[in-house]
């Protein structure tokens, strides 16, 4: 009987163990550059932390438009860790409002996240 009672126990742990998961959660998951000047790197770094139970690896960071290029934590991110995802928007040729999006893919408990960048580009002076 107590061999029948530790095998069940044992299984519940693995049970347990396994639904345990990841979750990235960002501070922000938008954010506004307001004015700039034609011709600026406008560059934000977006912080998480890892608030699950398991490490969380980020697989791809994918923007909406190669005008916004991404940066982000390459290394699983533990339980209570942070890491970030950083965006630059190259204004260069590209006068007037933007809003681009960041799709951030992992393995935690939300696989995809959703990031936004916007902001306005002021024409360079002649």
């Amino acid at each position: 009987m107590k061999k029948f009672l530790g095998i069940i126990a044992i299984l519940f742990a693995v049970a347990f163990q396994s639904n345990a998961q990841g979750m990235i959660k960002f501070k922000e998951t938008a954010h506004d550059f307001k004015k700039i000047t034609e011709g600026t790197q406008a560059t934000y770094s977006f912080e998480f932390t890892n608030t699950g139970k398991a490490p969380v690896v980020i697989s791809n960071v994918q923007p909406s438009c190669g005008c916004t290029t991404p940066e982000w934590t390459r290394e699983p991110i533990m339980p209570g860790k942070t890491g970030k995802v950083t965006a630059s928007y190259n204004s260069a040729g590209r006068p007037g409002s933007f809003n681009k999006t960041i799709t951030v893919v992992n393995n935690g408990e939300v696989s995809q996240i959703i990031l936004t960048i916007q902001g306005s580009v002021e024409p360079k002076k002649k």
